[in-house]
């Protein structure tokens, strides 16, 4: 509708999937499912249900009447009720027992925590596969020499595929914490309306154990281990979980920031480009213009996430005592649109990894503009195993180095230092002798080394995960 504001996550951003997720359809699905599961659940621990009552709520499980539960939230100004009453109407038996003993948040948190993991389990998908791109990029310039920046200043140089295995080791720290949340989130359960169980443990005749089964059984019916339901709640789950599992999306957010910020630099050195098709335009006045749009989209969604990550920490801080109602318009928004946001740059993510075009001439070009000033520690020791003094070739080698960069700076000339250490007398070495000295090893230490045994280790976890990588991405490993 173009008479409505619609969130630009879900018309220019987010894929398909993640928005599926959390759909309307998905949520008051599971809603049911939830229903089900505790009715079923409820009938095997001994409460009068019968299979007619289940059946019926199964027929009914995917087709959600949206217009009837509207006409009831309208009256009731409840969106769990009118979904209650929406739901009895299709299931005319089962009415009388759907929501039994339970409260709101018995099918709003759970299904918040199932979505939360489907999210997790799809984000998981992305991450492994932009860290699958860069091992391939990795593994094809691990050896590809090029100038290394402290401060943005020239510094000793590296390898470009170096380089791309920080970008690498950074997605893994988000993934070893994203394994921690997955592996640690847990249902509601069913616990009442201030945690107590007491409407359960009242149906139920004072039996604590059947309590305890149910909440068991209704997990294990939901995908989750019999045990993994929070021990102690109010009447929702601790919101401390939703800053958890949003922390995780922000650290993500900080790597691909980390990530796009570096593509930019790149970029505009010339030394690098993200994929551009053949129509694309980068400006709408200057036709010659390539802007690294995918990066800078980047860092815009992963600012947007890392301060979306504030909203549950404030959340969980503001809760009163059992409950309050005050997290749930801000979780309605916050938590979805961090999902969104984290698939959407970690598929552009995927997207530059893949396409990235590298220029080793202009690589070479800067490189060899600067390695004459880092050369000079390694010729200096040369000479003075040749016999020279280290004390008077040292001052010459810095008084050559300022002022070769002195007319760098003010008449943009080439380096000229080598030039001038060749006809430095005191030096007494040859053009040729001083190219091989400066040429050997070109400087990068164990670079190459480094990104070889790095991505050794990185080649397991891929292995280790082939089975959630995705099947239309070509996985080198």
């Amino acid at each position: 509708m173009s008479d409505r504001y619609e969130n630009p996550l879900c018309k220019r951003y987010a894929g398909k999937e993640m928005q599926e997720i959390f759909s309307d359809d998905n949520k008051f699905y599971t809603w049911r499912k939830l229903w089900i599961a505790l009715a079923e659940s409820q009938q095997e621990l001994g409460l009068d249900i019968s299979d007619a009552q289940i059946d019926e709520m199964k027929k009914y499980v995917g087709v959600i009447n949206y217009e009837t539960a509207a006409k009831f939230e309208a009256e009731t100004r409840h969106d769990v009720m009118a979904h209650i009453l929406a739901y009895g109407e299709q299931c005319k038996q089962a009415k009388p027992i759907i929501h039994l003993g339970a409260t709101s948040c018995y099918v709003g948190d759970n299904t918040d925590i199932i979505l939360q993991k489907s999210a997790l389990l799809l984000i998981k998908k992305l991450l492994l596969n932009a860290v699958a791109k860069l091992y391939n990029f990795a593994e094809k310039y691990k050896d590809l020499a090029c100038l290394a920046y402290t401060h943005f200043q020239a510094a000793q140089p590296t390898t470009v595929g170096k380089r791309a295995a920080l970008w690498i080791q950074d997605l893994l720290f988000d993934l070893e914490r994203l394994d921690f949340t997955l592996d640690n989130l847990k249902l509601l359960g069913c616990k009442g309306t201030t945690g107590t169980s007491a409407s359960f443990l009242n149906l139920f005749d004072g039996n604590h154990e059947k309590v305890k089964e149910l909440e068991r059984k209704i997990a294990e019916k939901m995908g989750f281990a019999p045990a993994s339901v929070y021990a102690i709640s109010g009447q929702t789950y601790s919101r401390k979980i939703d800053y958890y599992t949003l922390s995780v999306l922000s650290g993500i957010a900080q790597s691909a920031y980390k990530f796009s910020n570096d593509i930019r630099l790149l970029s505009h050195m010339k030394e690098l480009d993200e994929p551009f098709e053949s129509g694309q335009i980068g400006s709408s006045a200057m036709a010659y213009k390539r802007n690294p749009m995918r990066s800078e989209r980047i860092a815009s969604l992963a600012r947007y996430i890392i301060a979306d990550a504030l909203n549950p920490a404030m959340t969980a801080n503001a809760q009163w005592l059992e409950r309050t109602l005050d997290d749930s318009a801000n979780r309605r928004i916050a938590i979805p649109e961090a999902f969104l946001a984290t698939d959407a740059i970690l598929s552009l993510m995927i997207n530059i990894a893949d396409g990235m075009s590298i220029y080793p001439n202009v690589i070479k070009k800067h490189l060899d503009a600067e390695l004459p000033f880092m050369a000079t520690e390694n010729i200096l020791m040369h000479c003075v195993k040749q016999g020279g003094d280290r004390q008077l070739l040292h001052e010459r080698l810095r008084v050559h180095s300022v002022e070769s960069a002195k007319q760098i700076k003010l008449n943009g000339s080439e380096n000229d230092l080598l030039t001038r250490i060749v006809e430095d007398k005191l030096f007494n070495i040859d053009k040729a002798e001083l190219e091989s000295l400066i040429s050997a090893g070109k400087f990068t230490g164990r670079a190459k080394e480094q990104t070889e045994e790095f991505l050794g280790e990185v080649k397991i976890i891929l292995e280790d995960n082939r089975d959630i990588l995705g099947v239309d991405i070509n996985i080198k490993v």
